[in-house]
């Protein structure tokens, strides 16, 4: 799989305009087993490089995109982190190596439960998760030295971008579901000017919006 994402980097260099991905993410991607995260029927497919259904319409995104979007984040073991859409929690893990802290959004109950239960028996306990609106961000743990969305918005959520700290980054696709979607990474410098940068056309469930109540799993 490693192999497989530093492949893959270098194909899509030219788009990128990144060099390849960094050796603290690909350190994190081989202590994290895939296939811990990949629903039973599917676990022969665990090192694809590919997305896997794991329910609820919902799928665990490829390897490289893993990579690539952990990449532009620029981590550093200080840092804290917003993920808005756990899923899985396989990304959530990934940034649990990495990182100081690590809050993480998912907006159906079955899929944040399932990924908490997941995270506290691995000894992540770095990880700390809540059920609500993703769109909304997490304004109490906020702000954020780097944000990352898992799923597709039709635009960048302002509440967002509002959370994330001066110097931080976030990562998101932006499109319309099952359309044209960008990886876009938005920085925002030391005076708080934000800017937007696409990177790869890429192809994500949607970020779903509603009213839920936010309440972290413990």
């Amino acid at each position: 799989m490693i192999e497989t994402i530093k492949t893959e980097a270098d194909y899509c260099s030219a788009y990128t305009r990144i060099d390849g991905v960094n050796d603290r993410v690909l350190s994190a991607m081989q202590v994290i087993d895939r296939e811990e995260f990949v629903p039973d029927a599917y676990k022969k497919r665990a090192y694809d490089n590919g997305p896997i259904p794991i329910g609820f319409g919902q799928t665990i995104s490829q390897p490289f995109i893993v990579a690539l979007m952990t990449n532009l984040l620029d981590t550093a073991e200080d840092k804290i982190v917003l993920e808005v859409g756990t899923g899985s929690g396989f990304q959530a893990a990934i940034l649990s190596c990495l990182v100081k802290k690590v809050y993480s959004i998912e907006k159906i109950p079955e899929l944040a439960n399932a990924s908490n239960n997941k995270l506290r028996k691995m000894g992540l306990n770095n990880v700390e998760i809540q059920c609500g609106d993703g769109y909304n961000g997490w304004q109490e743990k906020s702000p954020f030295d780097a944000i990352i969305v898992t799923a597709a918005a039709p635009y960048i959520p302002q509440s967002l971008i509002e959370q994330l700290k001066p110097g931080g980054r976030m990562v998101l696709p932006v499109g319309e579901p099952y359309s044209h979607q960008m990886l876009v990474l938005v920085t925002k410098d030391k005076q708080g000017a934000v800017t937007k940068e696409s990177i790869i056309p890429v192809a994500f469930v949607p970020l779903v919006s509603g009213n839920v109540d936010g309440k972290p799993f413990i």
